[in-house]
């Protein structure tokens, strides 16, 4: 039990587009802050579309006394945009932020002065020393648009060269492919904790169509169980719960630096699954 007791968690939201939806996340944050997350963090928009509502939820995050990190992506941006956001981050009282490429909206150029998530990171470090601590992305199951494996190794370590403190990675529910790239990371020098992204199960159709677009894995086992089901959600709910509770294990007893729950803006199946691993 120490061992899960000491195991550090943290919460990711996205912002609200509706004042309901808004209410909403309040009363889902108050549900998980029972569970002490280290801190809590906000995601962006394409192109920066939700720029004020991410830093909106991040400033009512850091009132409720709970450390909040900012999604800060590059695309689009200028030097001068990004001195002028990272300045009033600063003063919100932000210390940990999350450095994105970001996804391009659709019909964009790629635009902006920093092409990769690695030129925003080099940048606030220069800007801002130590003010930060910086995450990245990392991605087990290889980004989408990398050319090779090979290449997305590179450019996660080019990312912690850069000066990054440590990453979360995308979703997977193959443990295999965390640790692979874990170790393949530490090879090419790049030895900075990696933290598991966990995305709870709560519905097949979304977490299939969502996986297929951002290139986490969905093993056959699963996806057939999944397809299985039907429209029967206390099934799906049940086996999910189960498939990523016993993944969260693996991890843990294997040593992860922490677990980071996707939690799409709900509680009651990031708190289960806390429950059940006595965190």
């Amino acid at each position: 039990m120490s061992l899960s007791m000491a195991l550090p968690v943290s919460f990711e939201f996205f912002p609200p587009k509706t004042p309901e939806g808004a209410d909403k996340l309040r009363a889902v944050r108050q549900q998980l802050y029972v569970r002490r997350p280290q801190f809590c963090s906000v995601t962006y928009g394409a192109g920066g579309s939700t720029q004020a509502g991410t830093f909106n939820t991040v400033r009512e995050i850091l009132a409720e006394g709970v450390s909040a990190a900012s999604h800060f992506s590059c695309i689009g941006a200028t030097r001068a945009s990004v001195r002028e956001q990272l300045a009033e981050l600063k003063a919100m009282g932000v210390t940990r932020l999350v450095a994105l490429r970001g996804d391009l909206p659709s019909g964009y150029g790629l635009g902006g002065e920093f092409q990769y998530a690695s030129d925003l990171v080099a940048f606030i470090r220069t800007e801002t020393g130590r003010d930060f601590h910086i995450e990245v992305a990392a991605y087990p199951e290889v980004h989408p648009q990398a050319k090779s494996p090979e290449a997305d190794l590179q450019a996660f370590a080019t990312k912690v060269r850069a000066g990054a403190d440590s990453a979360i990675t995308q979703y997977f529910f193959n443990s295999d492919a965390y640790f692979r790239f874990v170790d393949d990371a530490h090879k090419l020098g790049a030895d900075v904790p990696v933290v598991p992204g966990i995305m709870p199960i709560t519905g097949a159709s979304q977490l299939l169509r969502f996986s297929d677009a951002c290139g986490a894995e969905v093993p056959r086992w699963i996806r057939l169980r999944l397809q299985a089901f039907g429209d029967d959600a206390a099934s799906i709910r049940a086996f999910g719960l189960d498939v990523v509770t016993d993944l969260c294990d693996q991890l843990r007893n294997a040593g992860v630096p922490g677990l980071h729950f996707y939690t799409m803006n709900q509680s009651a199946v990031t708190l289960e699954i806390c429950e059940r691993l006595g965190l």
